[in-house]
């Protein structure tokens, strides 16, 4: 399923916040002028994974402000699609941003999780909890975040890669407002879930504890394993639905916007409290 939102715009028509899912975990945020890529997967595939959808149309990802990096598993860091945006600032915990410059990602710096830091205009970040300690690498540091994106019309949050956390309660205080969207990883790529992944259900519990009005699923439907036509592909298909009526069934408060990869949505914000429809 699929529900469309109607957002706020500027005096031009222009969305205060427009939400567009490219797959998996990377969504392009143009939030009050300012565009945030999160999680760039922009080639085929991520090592072995390869992309069930086309892969993304480069007018939907241009000339962002900053890239997100939650962590560096090789589905959220994926070293060819940084490099298709040279020049541009990308942001994640100390560990990440060290790793990344000696692999030759020289704009990448280091997010506080103590502190904003504005990523242009009037739009900043903060690092926030995940917990996503399973799969350790051994060639790649293992930090992983999520992220509190906020300008002057609307308030993200980016899960990352995360279980259920007690900090999840804690967002709104941390953005110093309620939460208009969460960006929520409900699956993965394969037909288990690892620890440290939510399924839709407790997805739907984390956007609760949030306080978040609308919901976008990630992490679902896009990557998957080679030799994918030898399995069943309803692990891959539904857990967006899935997430969707667990939404509706437990926090009636919220309202999943499902969409599908390259789709966009106008997010509706702070002018329109309690609408996301």
């Amino acid at each position: 399923m699929s529900t469309r939102a109607a957002g706020v715009g500027d005096a031009d028509g222009t969305p205060a916040l427009r939400v567009t899912w490219l797959g998996h975990s990377t969504v392009v945020l143009d939030l009050d002028g300012v565009r945030v890529v999160t999680d760039p997967l922009l080639k085929p595939h991520a090592g072995l994974l390869r992309r069930l959808a086309p892969r993304p149309d480069p007018a939907q990802w241009q000339a962002p402000d900053v890239v997100l990096l939650s962590h560096l598993h090789h589905d959220h860091a994926e070293l060819g699609s940084l490099r298709m945006l040279p020049g541009v600032p990308v942001l994640g915990s100390a560990p990440v941003a060290a790793w990344l410059h000696r692999h030759g990602v020289r704009t990448a710096r280091a997010l506080s999780d103590s502190a904003w830091s504005r990523v242009g205009g009037t739009v900043e970040v903060l690092q926030v909890r995940a917990d996503h300690e399973h799969r350790p690498m051994p060639h790649r540091p293992n930090a992983a975040h999520g992220h509190l994106v906020r300008g002057p019309s609307a308030t993200v949050w980016g899960g990352g890669d995360t279980s259920l956390h007690p900090d999840m309660f804690r967002l709104g205080e941390l953005a110093g407002s309620s939460v208009d969207l969460a960006l929520v990883p409900v699956w993965g790529w394969g037909p288990r879930l690892s620890g440290g992944h939510m399924d839709p259900t407790e997805a739907a519990e984390a956007v609760a504890r949030s306080g978040a009005r609308c919901a976008i699923p990630v992490h679902w439907g896009t990557l998957h394993p080679p030799l994918l036509t030898r399995f069943g592909r309803d692990w891959l298909d539904r857990p967006g639905e899935r997430f969707a009526e667990a939404l509706g069934r437990g926090t009636p408060g919220a309202t999943a916007l499902v969409l599908e990869p390259g789709q966009s949505v106008a997010v509706p914000v702070a002018a329109q409290p309690g609408e996301c429809h």
